[in-house]
Parts: structure tokens; sequence; C-alpha cells
């Protein structure tokens, strides 16, 4: 069986103005996506050249939400540069210079990164993990090789995507399928409905109307849950004591002793790097308030330990611009009642502009760094 040659392909849709339009498309929310990533893995893990405020309180969940959007419009947009490029393999000599092997070398590495980055962030999303690895590290990692293969073919196609982007429109000739702006039309309503169809996870407007938005509104006490007590292996007992250790000694507190301190209350989002988020009303103690009470000063870095001794986020660093901030809780409640268990109980933290797995719940010990 003979192959087709590559200028047997004749749609509209595998014209350079078709793969050129599409594909500045997909650079923008790629890279969207892939600045908003880095920007929660130094969050979550800081160098130390990094910091990271407090307010705007809602700004995480923008960024956060704003990956997760970009990269499910960049699904629709990668199949479709996939689409308009894929007669390009039956394209002979299979290398006929330098700067063709690297772009054919580019394009191999920027489709399997690509692929592997938008899949395993899909199934992330459903929390649903069934490989061997550790998901932030290895994404992360990958990350850097897709953002590296699309620089290398950028540069190596400039010439080709500056003359299909900058000659004037010319009338089409007759082609199999689609016209070329069929194609594109159709790739936009495609990359728009699945925005729509999942961007209320994170735009609370949009929740009416995003068939695919998961855990918005939904859950004890109105707020989702991604890890029940049950889950984390957690108990609890009346003897139960917060520990907030000080270079002066350890203080505890009872939960009552905890009720009895002066209370703030207080509308945070918490946002999940899943991309949901949702605001709630919680009410505790502010951390200034509980550092002054043990005769801290505000503006300390303290470590936050859990119960939860299994888990990868059984103990979290609240940075000292958090600590210094009086909108960070040591919640006791949520939407004005007592704190459930799966959220929580007796007490968790609930800090602005802070990734969710870093509000660290079951709290039993902080300690001033």
């Amino acid at each position: 069986m003979k192959l087709p040659a590559e200028g047997q392909f004749k749609a509209a849709a595998h014209h350079e103005r078709v793969t050129s339009k599409v594909g500045l498309a997909l650079a923008i929310t790629f890279t969207t996506c892939f600045a908003t990533g880095l920007l929660s893995h130094l969050i979550q893990h800081p160098p130390a050249w990094f910091s990271w405020p407090s307010r705007p309180v809602g700004f995480y969940r923008v960024t956060q939400g704003l990956h997760v959007i970009s990269g499910v419009a960049s699904i629709p947009l990668l199949l479709a540069k996939l689409w308009s490029v894929y007669p390009k393999l039956f394209g002979r000599p299979l290398v006929r210079s330098l700067p063709h092997a690297l772009e054919r070398l580019s394009i191999l590495v920027l489709s399997g990164a690509a692929f592997f980055e938008l899949s395993t962030g899909l199934l992330n999303v459903a929390q649903n993990y069934p490989w061997g690895f550790y998901f932030p590290q290895v994404h992360y990692a990958v990350a850097w090789l897709a953002i590296g293969s699309i620089l290398v073919h950028v540069a190596v196609k400039l010439p080709v995507i500056r003359r299909a982007l900058s000659r004037a429109s010319v009338e089409e000739s007759p082609a199999e399928g689609l016209s070329r702006r069929g194609f594109l039309v159709t790739t936009g309503l495609a990359t728009g409905v699945a925005v729509v169809a999942t961007a209320g996870v994170t735009v609370p407007f949009l929740r009416g109307v995003s068939a695919l938005s998961w855990k918005t509104g939904n859950g004890t006490q109105r707020l989702p849950v991604n890890r029940t007590a049950a889950a984390a292996g957690v108990t609890w007992s009346p003897a139960w004591r917060l520990s907030v250790v000080t270079a002066r000694g350890t203080t505890k507190f009872s939960l009552d002793e905890l009720r009895a301190l002066p209370q703030t209350a207080a509308e945070l989002p918490i946002a999940c790097v899943e991309g949901w988020s949702q605001s709630a009303t919680w009410r505790g103690i502010s951390l200034p308030t509980l550092l002054k009470a043990v005769g801290e000063a505000p503006g300390t870095a303290v470590r936050v330990s859990s119960s939860e001794r299994a888990g990868l986020y059984g103990a979290s660093v609240l940075p000292g611009e958090h600590t210094a901030d009086e909108l960070t809780l040591l919640a006791l409640e949520l939407n004005g009642e007592v704190l459930a268990f799966d959220h929580g109980f007796p007490c968790r933290i609930i800090a602005p502009n802070r990734p969710g797995v870093l509000q660290t719940k079951w709290v039993t010990e902080l300690e001033a760094l």
C-alpha cells in the first residue's frame, strides 16, 4: 500500500494560515497555563527568594482558576493544530536540513509533552491518579519540557508564521471540507464551549451554565471536601489540646479556651489546585491575636501541624505575611456552624490568598519559627 504524499491533502484546514492562527491561540493558552502553574508551584514550594502576599484575598483563586481554564482551552486547540499539520508526516524526504530536523524533533517533544500535561491535568482535576509517580513533581518537570519545545518550535517556524499571518486575505481556492474560516470558527466555538462548560468551578456567575463544573456549592456546610476525616485516618478525643510552641515555651489550649479568645469572622475563598474555588464565612481566632496571647510577635513564620500523619500535606508553613494578617484565622466555625469534622474540626487554618492544600485541617500544633 502506497502512502499518500503531502501534496495530496487539499483540505483548507491544512493551510499554513490556519495552522499559524490556531498555533498562535494555542501558544497563548498554553503559556498562560504554564505561567500560572509555575506560580502555584512556587507558592507551594517557595524558594528563599520567593514571597507571596496575603492580599488581595482571592488572587490565588483567580490564578489557579485561570490555570485550569487555559488548560481546558488548550485541548481543542491542540487537536485542531495537530489536525492542521498532520499531512506533513507524509512529507519526503523525512529530514531536509538541520532546521527541518530541529522542527520535527520539537514537534515530537511538544506533542508528547503537551498531551501528557493536558491529560494528567484533567485526571488531577478529577482526582484520579492511575499512575505510580508523584503528580506535582512530574507535571512540573514536563511543563518545562513542553514550554522549551514550544520556544524551539516557534523559533524554527517564525518565518512561516510571519508570512502566514502578515499577508492580506486572498480568495480561497476550492478545497475539500470546511473553508479556512469555517475551520477556525469551528475550532473557536469548540474552545469556547469547553471553557464555558468548565469555568463555573471558579467563576460564580457561570455556575448555572457550566454543565461540567465540579465541586461548587455542594458538600458538608455548603463547601466541597477533597479529603474526608475518614480518608485521612483522623480521630478526635475530648482530651485534645492545641499546642502553641514559641521560644518561651509551649502553651496548650483546650477547645473551650480557644472559643473564649476574641473571635474574628471573615468571608474568604478556599481555592484548590484542581481549579475549583468557593467562598465561605469563617470564624475563629486571628493568627495575630493568638500569637500575641502567647507572647509572640505577629509576622513570625509558623509551622502548622495536623493530626493527619500519613498525608503529604499534614504540615504547612505560614509565612510572616500571613501570620501578620488579621484575616488569617485558626477557624472554629464555617458558615455559622461549628466546623464539621471533614472540614477540620476542632480547628483548621484558613488564610487569604493561599492554595487549599496549604489550609491545614485538624490542627494540633503551631510552632513559631
